[in-house]
């Protein structure tokens, strides 16, 4: 009689134990399960596709040797991913796998789509104080497309999860809605094709199906500056596609207002729904992501929480190097067949952690640099850095106190409340009104602009 598959690879596994370090059995073996047994074959499924080839690569053969002293006979070894993974987003942290992208679709009268990540949806978003009105937006623009925030412009450095929200906002509005034309490019692919149309004389069909679309999501827009005819042509489009009540997803690596050679026509457009930025994730955020990544790939066991907590603390650009330190270490450990440990972990990443303390020795605290603004700026002013904390609404100090609140959330990336105790405890709503008003400021007044980006350039070059 035949074992249950269950009962077999317990069997091999215990046997495995005493072959090989437990290290090794936590992390490679033991996440793996039973998938069936027939007397000849056993099928493991693993969580991903990097686990079944360095399974295969290291431990098939082990198991192989050992099943006839478990079993009596030989058994081979099959190493599969899991039915459920196959389908379900997981992070990059191995090498890809099939079906982990959707393929380019053509819908009836909307452009070929660029692919998406089936991973990018909110399920994975971790969301924390960096990117928390960002992601806020991004669900209330999927649960009411063209209704609530258009357009929504969302603005970051590379990294953070700009793009992973926009296509987040497409599968779950694909999800509710199958027949949902929707359009997602980046700023390269629309300028190719309007260049594309005009040699082909095609301008009418490039309009009808870009306009026709119902939503269109649109990466790297900053790439637009310049362009005049490419701007012409997406001004137009954006115009027709708002107007009929459908939604417009943009981002970009600036705010609209600092998008250069950027018609100010289309600056307003961008400007007409919701901005929101993500900033860099803070230390209590990046661990969040690290536990998140580490959970949805069932690595618990093989990484440590203290080494989490080292990782995020000393890999702060974004969330991309975040997953890189990961997928170094882990390779690191593998290679010298060595447990995830502290130790391991500064000799995999000693590069990360010499830059990190370096950085830490030579950059003033966010508290001086802000401080420092408000110095700055008072003294540019005529006033004084106390009196941007005041109360007083007086012009003479509000003006100067805007620009302040402007630059510390610019080059700090401090976030609203924030901003608000750092002057006076003004609540969220000023500080946005604050925010507002200087970027209208830089756009319409040349003199107020050049004062302004005087400040910024000092200030970037002290930090």
């Amino acid at each position: 009689m035949t074992l249950p598959a269950a009962d077999a690879w317990s069997t091999l596994l215990e046997r495995a134990r005493l072959e090989l370090p437990e290290h090794v059995v936590q992390a490679w073996l033991g996440p793996l399960k039973a998938g069936d047994y027939d007397g000849t074959t056993l099928v493991l499924t693993a969580p991903d596709s990097w686990s079944v080839e360095w399974n295969e690569s290291k431990h098939g053969q082990v198991l192989e040797a050992l099943a006839p002293q478990c079993f009596g006979h030989p058994v081979r070894i099959r190493f599969t991913v899991e039915q459920e993974r196959v389908s379900r987003a997981q992070m990059d942290l191995f090498a890809p796998r099939a079906g982990g992208y959707s393929a380019p679709t053509t819908q009836h009268n909307t452009v070929k789509q660029a692919t998406l990540n089936e991973r990018y949806t909110f399920d994975e978003f971790v969301v924390g104080k960096s990117n928390e009105l960002a992601a806020a937006a991004a669900s209330a623009v999927a649960a009411a497309p063209g209704k609530a925030y258009n357009p929504l412009f969302i603005y970051g450095a590379t990294g953070l999860g700009k793009t992973h929200l926009m296509q987040a906002i497409a599968h779950e509005i694909r999800a509710h809605n199958p027949n949902c034309r929707i359009t997602f490019i980046t700023t390269e692919q629309f300028t190719n094709d309007v260049i594309t149309s005009i040699a082909k004389r095609a301008m009418a069909d490039f309009r009808r199906r870009y306009r026709e679309t119902d939503l269109l999501l649109v990466d790297d827009v900053h790439f637009l500056g310049g362009k005049e005819t490419t701007q012409e042509e997406f001004f137009h489009t954006f115009n027709a596609i708002y107007e009929a009540g459908r939604q417009v997803v943009l981002t970009s690596d600036r705010p609209p207002s600092e998008i250069p050679r950027l018609e100010s026509r289309l600056v307003s457009r961008f400007e007409w729904g919701m901005v929101a930025d993500i900033a860099q994730p803070d230390l209590e955020h990046r661990i969040a992501i690290l536990r998140q990544k580490a959970h949805a790939d069932r690595l618990e066991q093989a990484i440590p929480d203290p080494v989490i907590e080292f990782v995020a603390a000393n890999v702060q650009a974004n969330v991309r190097e975040l997953e890189g330190s990961l997928i170094r270490l882990l390779a690191y450990a593998s290679l010298r067949n060595r447990p995830v440990t502290m130790d391991l972990a500064r000799d995999a990443l000693r590069d990360k952690v010499r830059s990190s303390t370096e950085a830490r020795l030579q950059r003033p605290s966010r508290h001086d640099r802000l401080r420092t603004i408000q110095q700055r700026v008072a003294r540019e002013w005529g006033v004084t850095a106390e009196g941007l904390q005041a109360k007083s609404r007086s012009r003479a100090v509000t003006v100067p106190r805007q620009v302040a609140m402007f630059l510390a959330r610019e080059l700090l990336g401090l976030q609203l409340v924030e901003i608000g105790q750092a002057f006076g405890g003004r609540d969220h709503s000023t500080v946005i009104h604050s925010l507002d008003r200087v970027s209208s400021s830089l756009r319409g007044d040349a003199e107020f602009r050049a004062r302004v980006e005087r400040l910024r350039e000092t200030l970037r070059t002290d930090a």
